[in-house]
């Protein structure tokens, strides 16, 4: 296959994938942007809180993420009609991380005590999350099937199971948040039931989607065959995944809440603005790269393992350019884009707080793609307990320690922790690199062999 024919492939397939990531980051700038007006202590309070959510999602989340690398294997080795049960296997998992969410709300408020932010803060917070989290099992569910449609080169579904989610978060943080067309204003708290609707809204279209066979899914020839022993193996190879998100993301959750809460409530409004802003850059690059994964997969599933490291190529002067492009324009116009997020007439201290932090961002953006380009393709192989082990070492034996150091100890302040994010992302990067270079994703064997 010559290079413009992977390269349209690719793009063929990312679209839909790259603007279902692009409307998760759509909701969070919006949210950002609808809950500015009430003050940095809000902003801060729907920000952090929004981030510390994404806490109670993650594990499962990257969990059902290898949904999509046991159906595009399937898919190439030309087994389509065992694909069903994956799906299955997926909703299986949401369905547990909607139940333990509901049971962790009451350690919510004590857990957000231990931290430094001002009563005010803190008390919003707890409240928002309080009502976030019950959006948990649609969220999860929403990925596993995303995923498994996938998985089967349909990328679309989970498109717009995410425009729909997007306009509903949009209209009714509108409605809510301020008290419009007669309903009550809820504030902070307006913006959490907003993304709860808007996310059940988006598992419902794909769920009903996936029942009813929409988009080509494959039906069971007979019955669905569930397995315990199948669905094991589905844990053994997704929960590292998922480890690996969830142990990297709590380093950072530590960061944000026992570090630079520190700092002041500014200070860490000003930080979740900038990756609100860096999720534009990030979402749309997940979007290529999981379809990259997706082709990588479907080779290794044919057998075609040589193939792999071509499409890579391909996938990594995608997301390279569109993060480079996205990068330069924090870097040129930091303030510009920051002061989207501040009232008029205010002090300005959130857009000079931030514009250097998101000025120094763009130093990672090559680094963070390169990054995600070679984990997803990792992941999409079965390599995801190595995946786990980096990160979880990266995370909390390098990153962490040296922004302490550098924030509490040797006050470098906000810049300092950009510039150890920036370290972080660019040993991430190396390691993923060596990794793939190795080959021994080569060797791990994801679904079982047929026999012959």
């Amino acid at each position: 296959m010559t290079v413009a024919a992977r390269l349209k492939l690719l793009l063929a397939l990312a679209l839909p994938m790259v603007l279902a990531r692009a409307t998760q980051a759509v909701i969070t700038f919006a949210d950002a942007l609808q809950v500015k007006h009430l003050g940095s202590g809000a902003l801060a309070a729907t920000a952090t809180g929004g981030l510390n959510v994404v806490g109670f999602i993650i594990l499962p989340m990257g969990t059902v993420f290898i949904v999509q690398s046991f159906v595009s294997q399937l898919v190439g080795r030309g087994t389509r009609e065992d694909a069903p049960r994956y799906a299955w296997y997926g909703l299986a998992i949401a369905a547990i991380a909607a139940v333990v969410s509901v049971l962790l709300i009451p350690l919510i408020e004590p857990a957000l005590s231990l931290t430094g932010y001002s009563e005010g803060v803190r008390s919003e917070m707890s409240g928002y999350m309080e009502i976030r989290v019950l959006s948990v099992g649609a969220a999860v569910g929403v990925e596993a099937l995303g995923n498994w449609y996938g998985g089967l080169g349909v990328t679309w579904m989970q498109m717009v199971a995410g425009l729909i989610s997007m306009v509903l978060a949009v209209a009714f943080n509108w409605i809510l948040i301020d008290g419009h067309l007669g309903a009550p204003a809820l504030g902070v708290a307006g913006a959490a039931w907003s993304s709860v609707i808007a996310t059940w809204a988006g598992f419902a279209f794909v769920a009903i989607a996936f029942w009813r066979g929409w988009g080509g899914a494959p039906r069971p020839a007979g019955k669905l065959g569930l397995s315990i022993a199948e669905l094991r193996r589905v844990i053994k190879f997704g929960l590292p995944n998922g480890l690996n998100w969830f142990l990297e993301f709590a380093a950072f959750q530590l960061f944000v809440n026992g570090v630079l809460a520190s700092l002041g409530d500014e200070t860490v409004a000003a930080l979740n603005v900038v990756i609100a802003v860096n999720s534009i850059s990030f979402m749309p690059a997940f979007g290529l790269a999981s379809a990259g994964a997706i082709l990588a997969g479907q080779a290794i599933g044919r057998g075609d393992r040589d193939a792999v490291w071509p499409q890579v190529k391909i996938t990594l002067a995608c997301t390279g350019v569109w993060m480079g492009v996205t990068g330069a324009l924090y870097l040129v116009a930091p303030a510009r884009v920051l002061s989207l997020f501040e009232e008029p007439g205010k002090s300005g201290n959130l857009v000079a707080i931030g514009t250097g932090m998101l000025a120094l961002s763009a130093a990672w953006q090559v680094f963070d793609a390169m990054a995600m380009t070679l984990s997803e393709t990792l992941r999409a192989a079965g390599d995801t307990a190595w995946i786990a082990t980096a990160r979880l070492l990266l995370a909390w034996a390098v990153f962490m320690p040296s922004a302490f150091l550098v924030v509490t100890r040797w006050n470098g302040g906000p810049l300092g922790a950009m510039l150890c994010l920036a370290a972080y992302m660019a040993l991430l990067a190396t390691a993923f690199a060596l990794r793939f270079r190795t080959g021994a994703w080569r060797k791990i064997e994801l679904i079982e062999p047929v026999l012959v």
